[in-house]
C-alpha cells in the first residue's frame, strides 16, 4: 500500500491477493528448506523500494521508468527502461523521439487502440501492453513434495530482480549459485542500487562468458550440463542461439526454470511495472485514473512463484520444465469477478497511515530491507575459477 496511490495523496489499497499469495509461497519455502529459509514474503514484495527510497507515484511507475497513458480504447502501460528503449518506442510511433520521449508516445497511442499497441510492441520488443482486466484465474502452483537443494549447482542466467530472486532464495537454502553474464550484456541491475544487488547476489559466483567465441559456447555448453537447476529469464530463442536448450537439458535430468512476460510461446517483452498493470493489477482512483501498484510488483511475485517450483521434487526424478509466465503469476492474485471501483484509502494516523477493517484500524507498513551478509561479486570474478573446474580451457 505504501507505494500504491498518488504521491501528494494517501496510500491506496491494492486490488487482489499478491500479499497473501506472497506470504503463502515464503510459507512453502520454508517448509521446503526445513525452516532453513524463513521469509515474510509480503514484505518482499516493497524491499527494493527500502533500499531506493522509491515512494508512491500513481500512473508513473516507483521506479519512473513506467507510465500508464489511455489509448484510443482504454489504458496502456509503456516502460522506457533500457538504453535502447527511445530507439525502440520511436518505431514503434514510426518518429524521432524528442530528450522527453512521452508527450509523442502520449499523442500516439491516444489515436490507437491497446491492439494496435499490443502487436507493434511484441514486433519491435517493447516492454508494453494494454491494461486488461483478468478473465479467468491463473493456476497455483502443484503440491508436490519438496527436494533438497543444498550443494546443488543452479546456473542464473537472469537479470534485474524475479530470476535473482529466485537464485537468492535457491543459495539461502544452500545451493551453489553461478552467475551467467555476457561482455555485452551485463545485468542491468549493476547500474541499479549496489545495496539491492549485493543483497540479491551475495555469496553467489559471477561468470562472464562469450557466447560469440567458440570457447565461449564451451563453457555455457558445460555449464548448462553440470547444472541442476537452470534460470533463464529472457524469451527462449535468446538461449537457443547460444547452442543451449531447454528440451535437452530436461531430458537429462534438469530443472529449468524459464521466466517471460507471457510464456514460452509468446515473444512478447516485459518488465514487472508493465506486466503487473496490464495484467489488471492497478489501483482506481475516485477519478477512475488507474495507478500502479508498488514497485515492479511482478518481478518479486514470479522471483517467489519460481524459487517455489525450483523447490519442488520432479516427478519420477526426471527434469521439468517450469514456464513461469509473469503475468500469469498475477492474474493469479486477481478475481475475476471482483467489481472495478476507487481503491480504499488509508487515513492518517499520528505519524503514519492506517486502513479502517471490520476489525479495526490496521497500519499501513513500511517498506523494510534485510540486511546483506556477505559480498556480491564484481562481474566476471569467478570466471577463470569456474572453468578451471568444469575442464574448459580459456583461449
Amino acid at each position: 500500500m505504501a507505494l500504491t496511490g498518488h504521491s501528494e495523496g494517501p496510500p491506496l489499497v491494492p486490488p487482489g491477493r499478491a500479499a497473501r499469495l506472497a506470504r503463502e509461497l515464503t510459507g512453502r519455502i520454508a517448509a521446503a528448506t526445513g525452516g532453513r529459509v524463513r521469509l515474510d514474503g509480503a514484505r518482499l514484495l516493497a524491499e527494493r523500494a527500502a533500499f531506493t527510497g522509491y515512494g508512491r507515484r500513481g500512473a508513473v511507475s516507483a521506479g519512473g521508468s513506467c507510465r500508464l497513458l489511455p489509448t484510443s480504447d482504454g489504458w496502456a502501460a509503456v516502460s522506457c527502461a533500457r538504453p535502447d528503449d527511445p530507439l525502440l518506442l520511436g518505431a514503434l510511433i514510426e518518429a524521432e523521439l524528442p530528450d522527453d520521449p512521452w508527450p509523442p508516445i502520449a499523442a500516439w497511442l491516444s489515436a490507437h487502440t491497446g491492439e494496435e499497441l499490443a502487436e507493434r510492441a511484441e514486433l519491435l520488443g517493447v516492454a508494453a501492453a494494454p491494461v486488461r482486466q483478468p478473465d479467468a484465474p491463473a493456476p497455483t502452483c502443484p503440491d508436490r513434495p519438496p527436494r533438497a537443494v543444498e550443494d546443488l549447482l543452479v546456473v542464473d542466467f537472469s537479470a534485474l530482480w524475479a530470476g535473482p530472486l529466485c537464485a537468492h532464495l535457491l543459495g539461502l537454502a544452500g545451493a551453489r549459485v553461478v552467475k551467467v553474464e555476457t561482455p555485452t550484456r551485463p545485468d542491468g541491475a549493476r547500474r541499479g542500487n549496489p545495496g539491492f544487488y549485493r543483497l540479491l547476489h551475495a555469496g553467489h559466483r559471477s561468470v562472464v562468458l562469450d557466447p560469440a567465441t567458440p570457447s565461449g559456447r564451451e563453457a555455457l555448453a558445460r555449464l548448462v550440463e553440470a547444472a541442476d537447476i537452470v534460470i533463464e529469464a529472457s524469451r527462449p530463442r535468446a538461449l537457443a542461439g547460444w547452442g543451449l536448450d531447454a528440451s535437452a537439458a530436461v531430458a537429462a535430468g534438469t530443472t529449468w526454470i524459464s521466466i517471460t512476460a507471457a510464456g514460452r510461446s509468446s515473444d512478447r517483452v516485459g518488465f514487472g511495472d508493465d506486466v503487473a498493470a496490464a495484467a489488471g493489477l492497478v489501483a482506481y482512483d475516485e477519478r477512475g485514473l488507474p495507478l500502479f501498484c508498488g514497485d515492479a510488483i511482478a518481478d518479486p511475485l514470479t522471483g517467489l512463484t519460481a524459487a517455489a517450483l525450483a523447490l519442488t521434487a520432479p516427478v519420477d526424478g526426471t527434469g521439468v520444465l517450469w514456464d513461469v509466465a509473469m503475468s500469469g503469476v498475477v492474474a493469479g492474485t486477481l478475481d475475476p469477478a471482483a467489481p472495478v471501483g476507487p481503491a480504499q484509502p488509508a487515513r492518517r494516523h499520528r505519524d503514519g497511515w492506517v486502513v479502517d477493517t471490520s476489525e479495526g484500524p490496521v497500519p499501513v507498513a513500511i517498506p523494510q530491507r534485510r540486511t546483506p551478509l556477505r559480498e556480491a561479486p564484481c562481474s566476471g570474478a569467478d570466471t577463470a575459477a569456474v572453468l578451471r573446474e568444469l575442464g574448459v580451457s580459456q583461449r
